[in-house]
């Protein structure tokens, strides 16, 4: 089990079950949105003091994840 599993939670009712970092409102997809229109790192964690670099490490490695899983599911 990777941390990325520890530090991701889907919570019902919480931005509609959306992949979430742990005890926060701010999904997978704000967080690789911020980093794809140009945000750096530091940006991101100057505007969400509550998170650590290793947040942004848990979201890339979620979505690398899942980006995998997705690709296996194609080719099979």
């Amino acid at each position: 089990m990777s941390s990325s599993t520890t530090m991701i939670t889907c919570t019902p009712g919480v931005r509609s079950g959306k992949p979430c970092l742990a005890g926060t409102r701010i999904s997978v997809s704000d967080v690789l949105e911020y980093l794809a229109s140009g945000m750096s790192q530091g940006e991101i964690l100057a505007d969400f003091p509550d998170l650590k670099p290793e947040h942004i490490q848990a979201v890339l490695r979620f979505a690398a994840e899942r980006e995998k899983r997705l690709s296996e599911l194609t080719v099979a």
